[in-house]
């Protein structure tokens, strides 16, 4: 029983057919247009953090040895303090420049943590 009739596909049926993939291929490609551009700001945001925390890594690493140095020259000073009197002036002293050293450093991590956090959340385009 073979049947040699051809079967057509109606005209409408075919054009609504292309119409619906034609959109379909449409979505798709926005689709992952969208997510490499998501993708590359995510790539662009974590290497902005990552050069952040790098700074501030080195930032710290550097104010701790300034103030460990600090310390062992105070520590050096109050050994070779000739009376009371002396040892009192130097931790004054101390005291004084390193709560000012102090200031300065917190305030230069926080200009650095607030630079990283804007550069992250600036828009890309």
């Amino acid at each position: 029983m073979s049947d040699n009739r051809h079967f057509e596909t109606p005209k409408e049926m075919r054009s609504m057919a292309e119409a619906s993939f034609d959109q379909a291929r449409k979505a798709f490609e926005k689709f992952f247009s969208t997510a490499e551009r998501t993708a590359g700001s995510i790539e662009e945001r974590g290497a902005t953090m990552h050069a952040g925390a790098r700074d501030i890594g080195t930032t710290a690493f550097s104010y701790a040895e300034k103030n460990v140095q600090a310390s062992l020259d105070y520590a050096e000073a109050l050994l070779h303090a000739k009376d009371l009197p002396e040892m009192i002036r130097l931790h004054g002293e101390y005291v004084q420049t390193q709560t000012r050293s102090l200031a300065e450093q917190a305030g230069e991590m926080g200009r650095i943590f607030g630079r990283t956090a804007m550069e992250a959340a600036r828009p890309r385009n």
